[in-house]
């Protein structure tokens, strides 16, 4: 019987073919602490009784939800995580360089067939490149910094099929708003999600690391896409045949198998308060807006800032409304700045923040109030996550985003 893509990288890892529903410890091959949780997980590592980790240079710190500081309390999170780095001569660490999903990949941390985990739930991001990554609390990770191995139960997967040429106006943003959507918030909980078929083979590993960033919202441990020479080139990397060969097996076992053609798709919101609250953008066009965000570990990246410029060129973001840019890191922001990018953005009346979580988590720049109204490219659209409880948060793509900017009220992009 074959396997599918995370039976592959289990069974990898441990040397034995595994299953749906067993429980195998495996070996880490990276972590990822960022700023909000080092205080804990420091504590609780000493609390074990550990006095070295298992190997400093598998472990990443990254400052990016509390950057800049917004709160007086922020800056202890800042001292106690160079501490817990000078104590056990931890090399990897990023203090605003971007955000830690990004970070991840970017700087070659992760590679295809890797078990990752981080304490942040949007760890499945990393599964953009075929890796088993997925978000854990404070106290597990401590354990995984004493031992470097973890226990999981092998997930059953949905394997989700699209094929065709997406509409010009769809981005991997409506893909996977509307995949949750379909799903319901619940609909893939401890499951692994494998993506195939050509739409998928043609989609940059940018748009990957979108659909995988938010495969936590639907409640999947992981998202898995077959590495490729595109996988490859952003890795930097020589795929060996075993990389080559995570891909789900024609004869391995699914619990559910969903088919999409990709020119069915329409532009999609995630609509207050839930993500799996998803709608076409055409019943919802004529809403009035305050402010546009586009960011975050979803859609921070290079790609995701041109297809906004796209849409703005040559026009000027709304009067009264705000449109915020941040990008994923400051590579990006480089880059946005090198190819005129953001000179686009700008001119349209952007106004550009330093790479990091920012709005997303409802820290720096940009937080709301009642009765105020923001479209956005995150990944969440909770009560209160930018503001106040009374603020409604539509979830949007990039070009969705950057064409309510400049209409000052929802429409679907051209």
């Amino acid at each position: 019987m074959g396997a599918t893509i995370i039976e592959k990288i289990i069974g990898n890892n441990t040397k034995k073919e595994v299953k749906p529903g067993d429980i195998v410890t495996v070996h880490v091959d990276r972590v990822m602490i960022h700023d909000i949780f080092i205080p804990f997980v420091a504590s609780k590592f000493e609390e074990m009784g550990f006095t070295k980790l298992y190997d400093a240079d598998k472990v990443v710190l990254i400052y990016d939800h509390l950057v800049p500081a917004s709160q007086v309390d922020d800056t202890r999170h800042f001292r106690v995580g160079n501490e817990f780095v000078e104590k056990y001569d931890i090399k990897n660490i990023h203090r605003s360089d971007g955000i830690c999903h990004q970070l991840m990949t970017e700087a070659g941390y992760v590679k295809p067939g890797n078990i990752v985990f981080g304490t942040d739930s949007h760890t499945t991001t990393y599964g953009c490149v075929g890796a088993f990554s997925s978000g854990i609390g404070y106290t597990e990770m401590a354990s995984i910094l004493g031992t470097g191995t973890m226990w999981v139960r092998v997930p059953e997967t949905i394997k989700v099929n699209i094929k065709g040429k997406l509409p010009e106006n769809v981005m991997a943003k409506d893909i996977i708003l509307k995949l949750i959507g379909d799903l319901g918030a619940d609909g893939a909980t401890y499951k692994a999600l494998e993506f195939a078929g050509d739409t998928i083979d043609d989609m940059s590993v940018s748009s990957r690391m979108s659909m995988a960033n938010m495969a936590i919202e639907a409640g999947a441990k992981c998202a898995l896409f077959t590495p490729d020479e595109k996988t490859a080139e952003y890795c930097e990397i020589e795929l060996t045949d075993r990389e080559r060969d995570l891909v789900g097996d024609a004869d391995a076992q699914y619990c559910r198998v969903i088919e999409y053609r990709a020119e069915d798709f329409v532009p999609v919101m995630a609509c207050p308060s839930n993500v799996d609250n998803v709608k076409p953008v055409s019943e919802l066009v004529g809403k009035e807006i305050d402010q546009v965000f586009i960011g975050s570990c979803t859609n921070g990246r290079l790609e995701d800032l041109m297809a906004a410029a796209q849409v703005l060129q040559g026009k000027k973001v709304a009067p009264f409304v705000k449109l915020i840019i941040t990008p994923a890191s400051r590579k990006i922001y480089n880059q946005a700045v090198e190819n005129g990018t953001m000179a686009v953005l700008a001119g349209a009346g952007a106004m550009v923040t330093h790479p990091s979580c920012g709005l997303c988590c409802g820290r720096a720049g940009g937080i709301l109030t009642d009765g105020e109204t923001v479209v956005a490219t995150n990944n969440r659209n909770f009560l209160g996550r930018m503001g106040t409880s009374k603020v409604g948060i539509y979830l949007a793509s990039p070009k969705t985003a950057a064409a309510c900017a400049v209409a000052g009220k929802i429409v679907e992009p051209e």
